[in-house]
């Protein structure tokens, strides 16, 4: 793909660039079951957005769709309601609808083999268990913020690592999985945890540090190339940006538009104080892990763990001491409004796993779970 069309690359002025990456899971539209049709939508979608913007995963149940480079929440909406509109007439001509949820809520009729390219084959080939564990895959959503130095976006990368836990929570949506209820609010970050360095990104002193960590991973096998970095902020391989990949895909696009300002306002105040010199607080590596545990366990209607202090808070509280640390971040970009309007708004309608669990407590049916996601993932159905 070419740096003017991904997702984050550099926009003009001093703005940091954002961008949004969706995974979505494509089902029946009368069973609800993951169905492998994403060649036939990916073919169709690629002509018009072009194969840049919509690609394949790693199983043919998903989708991924890729924003253009935005520096406004607003014209970020608009394209990722785009995509989605887009996406959901080339499924439906292909049998199926679009399903952002973090994982399949009902197991697929008969096994699905991954995707038939070289590489998802030498991948599903050395990591067997891994990708088996994955079934019909686990959908994500992965912001992209344009840091274009990579020593910077290594500092910045660092002084993120303990607001991510509630980062997390707040994009919480995957209760369910192949029908049965995991105990969890997201449960595709249990099961993405299973990759090598899939989780908190390690501490490191410069971009050649992170380099040379990866290339020894790719040497060791850890790796199957560079591409395989799944920590949880990454450096882009290709562009000019910093990718956080902690959320869960969500159906209600408020939430989406809540996570990437909240990633680009807190990203601005942190790079800032990368360039002003400031030192970082320590983080304790183990406390880091339970903290990303509990924000799974839990979302953002239980508590969430403090790695700082290792105290227990309301999640709800920890997300608007991230917003007040991120204010300035905010103000810059010209989101603090709203941002701070749409948490509000998230904390009266509860997160994405919370939603579906109502739903499905009404008729402990896991179709109308399936449905529930399906309408609000096509922007003409929510």
């Amino acid at each position: 793909m070419s740096s003017a069309s991904h997702p984050a690359a550099a926009a003009g002025g001093d703005a940091l660039s954002l961008g949004v990456e969706e995974e979505f899971l494509l089902v029946d539209r009368t069973t609800g079951v993951a169905v492998p049709c994403a060649p036939a939508v990916v073919s169709r979608a690629a002509e018009e957005f072009g194969a840049e913007r919509v690609q394949a995963e790693l199983f043919p149940t998903q989708i991924e769709t890729a924003s253009r480079p935005c520096t406004s929440l607003t014209d970020l909406r608009a394209d990722l309601r785009l995509l989605r509109r887009g996406i959901a007439d080339h499924a439906r001509a292909a049998g199926c609808v679009p399903m952002a949820g973090g994982t399949a809520v009902l197991p697929a009729a008969s096994e699905v083999p991954v995707t038939d390219t070289p590489r998802y084959r030498r991948l599903a080939d050395r990591f067997r268990p891994i990708a088996e564990a994955q079934a019909e895959g686990v959908c994500g959503c992965h912001v992209h913020v344009g840091i274009g130095d990579r020593e910077e976006a290594v500092q910045v990368a660092n002084a993120l690592r303990p607001w991510l836990p509630p980062l997390e929570a707040l994009a919480a949506n995957s209760p369910y999985h192949h029908g049965r209820d995991t105990g969890y609010a997201s449960t595709r970050i249990l099961i993405w945890a299973r990759w090598p360095t899939a989780g908190p990104t390690p501490h490191f002193t410069s971009a050649k540090a992170y380099d040379d960590m990866v290339d020894t991973l790719v040497d060791a096998g850890m790796l199957l190339d560079r591409r395989m970095v799944y920590w949880y902020a990454r450096l882009s391989e290709h562009y000019p940006t910093l990718e956080i990949r902690v959320a869960d895909v969500n159906a209600d696009l408020d939430t989406v538009l809540l996570f990437a300002g909240l990633v680009r306002g807190l990203c601005g105040v942190l790079l800032a104080q990368v360039r002003a010199g400031r030192p970082l607080p320590p983080v304790n590596d183990t406390l880091l892990r339970a903290a990303h545990w509990r924000a799974a366990r839990d979302g953002l209607e239980g508590q969430g763990l403090d790695p700082l202090t290792g105290r227990l808070h309301p999640a709800g509280e920890l997300l608007w001491q991230l917003f007040r640390h991120a204010e300035p971040g905010l103000e810059a970009a010209g989101d603090r409004d709203t941002v701070a309007d749409l948490l509000r708004r998230l904390e009266r309608s509860g997160g994405g796993a919370a939603r579906q669990q109502a739903v499905f407590a009404r008729r402990s049916r896991f179709q109308d779970v399936v449905e529930h996601l399906t309408a609000l993932t096509d922007p003409a159905g929510s």
